[in-house]
């Protein structure tokens, strides 16, 4: 179970659902409704952040706003460069490496259809180290889905041609890198 893994006692649960219910709720009102103190809630929350379990994330509800999403699923021969891109790519929310055909999902946002695809054919339809892609366009969402974004997309008008150009976040990252491991 989840929850052993974790090494979670049912009151660890009971506050970790309803903070997720309610991010907002205060500590006296879950000490209320798991029947606790409001020191032992504020103690137990404290230590679940601690230990990484629980974590606030501020972001985008992207079930509430007006903005395309995309899971975009590539095969390449090189998944640990495109791991690396996605940490600085503006448009590039998160990615996971995956087992199965295809080694790693990207989630793309933008308030444009059309970056998104410029970036998509940019980086991976035209490396020769990807040999699939996949990208498909978030129609609906079940439930609130909290990300955050890097408002710095909107600056960046990626072409097919040049990706993001000079701009480009990842192009000057790797080039940081590069000179870092020269000197």
């Amino acid at each position: 179970m989840i929850s052993d893994k974790l090494k979670l006692d049912d009151v660890d649960k009971q506050i970790i659902a309803l903070v997720q219910e309610d991010p907002n709720r205060t500590h006296t009102e879950i000490a209320s409704k798991i029947n606790r103190s409001q020191p032992t809630v504020g103690m137990r929350i404290k230590k679940l952040e601690k230990n990484g379990i629980l974590q606030f994330q501020p972001g985008i509800n992207f079930k509430k706003v007006d903005l395309h999403l995309a899971t975009v699923e590539i095969k390449t021969k090189n998944p640990k460069e495109i791991m690396y891109m996605a940490k600085y790519c503006p448009f590039m929310l998160n990615a996971f490496k995956l087992s199965g055909e295809h080694n790693v999902c990207i989630l793309l946002a933008s308030s444009k259809l059309q970056k998104l695809d410029n970036i998509v054919n940019y980086h991976f339809r035209n490396n020769p180290q990807i040999s699939s892609v996949s990208m498909e366009i978030v129609l609906d969402i079940a439930k609130d889905f909290i990300l955050p974004i890097d408002f710095d997309s909107e600056e960046h008008d990626p072409t097919l041609e040049e990706g993001c150009g000079e701009k480009c976040k990842y192009k000057i990252a790797k080039a940081k890198d590069l000179a870092n491991s020269v000197s």
